[in-house]
């Protein structure tokens, strides 16, 4: 069985024009600074997020080893995603906001390099396995949390320019 070809002048740019997979050749490009934004949010029941402002979850500090858990893998992230570059990262933050009101952490992080190609994957990795991180260390406690709205924010340099969301 073959696979179709992507069509000429296709925005899928992971396909050549046999529509085979493969990693976009970035090496002609100029290497400009990036920086790109993901968030997402874990809800969860009220005393579980008790527990992760207190500090007093059995695991120990669910935010910072969240924090950790997003900077290594935003770190990692061209070993998870198959045809994602290695990238030289020159910043990696994680921060979570609490919103009481819903019940829910807000994670965003924000990566950024100076090079050939973006940093949206790194981004979005961090923020995913750092949600990922406060469901495993709360789990005992909370099986029905929701990770959920895991997006890209803001992403800033390179040739296609900016983007930015503007409304939630």
């Amino acid at each position: 069985m073959s696979t179709p070809a992507a069509p000429t002048g296709s925005p899928l740019t992971h396909f050549d024009a046999q529509g085979q997979a493969h990693m976009v050749d970035v090496g002609a490009k100029a290497s400009t600074d990036r920086v790109a934004v993901a968030e997402g949010r874990i809800t969860m029941q009220p005393a579980t997020l008790a527990l992760i402002e207190s500090g007093t979850a059995k695991k120990g500090d669910v935010l910072g080893v969240a924090r950790l858990a997003g900077i290594m893998a935003a770190k990692k992230t061209s070993d998870l995603i198959p045809l994602c570059h290695p990238i030289a990262l020159t910043r990696v933050a994680v921060d979570f906001e609490v919103d009481r009101g819903t019940n829910s952490v807000l994670c965003r992080a924000t990566t950024a390099c100076t090079g050939q190609t973006g940093v949206e994957m790194e981004a979005l990795t961090a923020a995913s396995v750092a949600l990922l991180t406060v469901y495993d260390m709360c789990k005992a406690v909370d099986r029905g949390m929701v990770v959920e709205g895991v997006r890209l924010v803001e992403k800033r340099g390179g040739k296609s320019g900016d983007f930015v969301i503007t409304a939630c």
